[in-house]
């Protein structure tokens, strides 16, 4: 069989250009793809990244309507919302850009299944510890939204930062974006091995996401003025410390976006 022949018509099986195969009536042929890299090197710290664009994304997660946005969850159990608000400028700036280049954006927010059979009672305690009050699913007093229900206002993305038909999106359930979700799934078929991480909180959902991501062998930057957290200053520091020292690199918006094409 001429080889030739086995590439030169038919059609393409699976989403990511680094990881389709190519099929036709007499042969399935699963080699990569020649798809040429794209190189940018990142400052960052401890040491600088130099990655590939086409094998890279990013994870925006919780940059969400409860967390983030007057009469949401936070802001009716009186936390500071206006804490988590701080990344909605510099990813308008960033998300643009890595549009521009072909940099899956992917948005992880939570967003709970209505009749809540998925989150056992250590979850649910998490958001309604004495038993009593607005918790998982509960209606929000100020507009009746389900607090982190799936496609209600309370777990849609903020206005600002409105996700693009381009984008990804992905429901979590847990403080890791990786638990119970198809998002390492994701990420392996588009070919994906850097992550930029961003949203909210810091300390919590950003990092637990990060170090899943880390532990499961992808390179991992934190975009630092891209996350937030409403949690004591110390916490992001002991994050960004610990990033640094186990988990992966840091850096800032202004890094990422100088090291794009032009």
């Amino acid at each position: 069989m001429d080889l030739k022949d086995t590439k030169s018509s038919g059609g393409t099986l699976g989403v990511g250009r680094n990881t389709q195969w190519r099929a036709n009536a007499n042969n399935v042929d699963m080699t990569l793809p020649d798809v040429v890299p794209r190189i940018a090197t990142v400052k960052s710290t401890p040491q600088t990244v130099t990655l590939d664009l086409e094998r890279t994304a990013i994870i925006v997660i919780d940059m969400q309507n409860d967390f983030c946005t007057q009469d949401g969850w936070v802001d009716h159990i009186g936390g500071d919302y206006s804490a988590d608000r701080k990344p909605i400028e510099p990813l308008q700036k960033l998300l643009p850009k890595l549009r521009q280049s072909n940099v899956p954006v992917i948005w992880v927010n939570w967003g709970n299944r209505a009749d809540l059979m998925n989150m056992p009672p250590n979850q649910i305690h998490l958001y309604k510890a004495s038993g009593q009050g607005v918790g998982l699913g509960d209606p929000l007093p100020s507009n009746g939204a389900p607090v982190l229900q799936k496609d209600s206002w309370a777990a849609a993305v903020v206005d600002e930062l409105a996700p693009q038909d381009t984008d990804i999106k992905v429901d979590k359930y847990r403080i890791s974006g990786f638990w119970d979700t198809p998002l390492d799934s994701i990420l392996r078929n588009l070919g994906i091995r850097t992550i930029l991480f961003a949203g909210v909180n810091t300390d919590q959902c950003v990092l637990h996401s990060l170090t899943d991501a880390n532990f499961l062998g992808y390179g991992c930057i934190l975009v630092e003025d891209c996350c937030a957290t409403s949690s004591p200053d110390f916490c992001a520091e002991a994050t960004v410390w610990n990033v640094k020292k186990c988990f992966g690199f840091v850096c800032s918006s202004d890094d990422v976006i100088e090291a794009l094409p032009a």
